[in-house]
């Protein structure tokens, strides 16, 4: 299996750590005053769900486990499990809901989604970079607004908050990143 530095951890890599299988859930790079810089990483075990948080500096090697990749079509929730659908074999399987954390709303009806399986065990599950969502709530646009970096808060049909230009309105479609969980265009 490859080794990576610690400062290459990503949201969604799977790494072997402590003699367990992980997921970076959130990374947070920091760059002290005095010190060298490190990550600052939130992790949950595949396993069982537990979650521990482990500083990585960049010189740290750290194994990233390879997964075997399946496209999967999200079929409905139920007693917080999700469950999927393998579009070739029409297999069923059930991952837990706070698998997919904070993006956990961004997950929509018959979305196709890759599950990520360790031999013939289901670990991770990982959205489209991309989602198109629909803005409910945000302030009128405003006319001759054009500041490059101005941004105005936004409530999406699924509930998340994110920051948008002022020139998009309510009721307009939008196209927000999983990844950063910010706006990226208009859809």
């Amino acid at each position: 299996m490859p080794k990576i530095n610690g400062n290459e951890i990503r949201p969604g890599n799977v790494l072997e750590h402590n003699g367990g299988l992980w997921a970076a859930v959130k990374v947070d790079h920091v760059k002290p005053g005095k010190g060298g810089a490190f990550a600052q990483v939130e992790m949950r075990n595949l396993r069982n769900g537990s979650k521990l948080n482990e500083r990585f500096r960049s010189a740290d090697k750290v194994e990233r486990v390879r997964l075997e990749q399946k496209d999967q079509q999200f079929l409905y929730e139920s007693d917080g499990m999700l469950v999927f659908m393998d579009a070739e074999t029409y297999e069923q399987i059930e991952l837990p809901a706070d698998l997919l954390g904070d993006r956990r709303p961004f997950l929509q009806d018959g979305m196709t989604i890759v599950v990520e399986f360790y031999e013939s065990e289901a670990l991770n599950a990982t959205l489209p970079q991309k989602v198109t969502c629909k803005i409910v709530e945000t302030e009128p646009v405003v006319k001759g607004q054009t500041a490059a970096n101005s941004f105005k808060p936004a409530i999406l049909d699924n509930g998340v908050k994110v920051m948008v230009p002022p020139f998009v309105g309510q009721d307009e479609m939008i196209v927000v990143n999983t990844e950063t969980m910010e706006y990226s265009e208009r859809a």
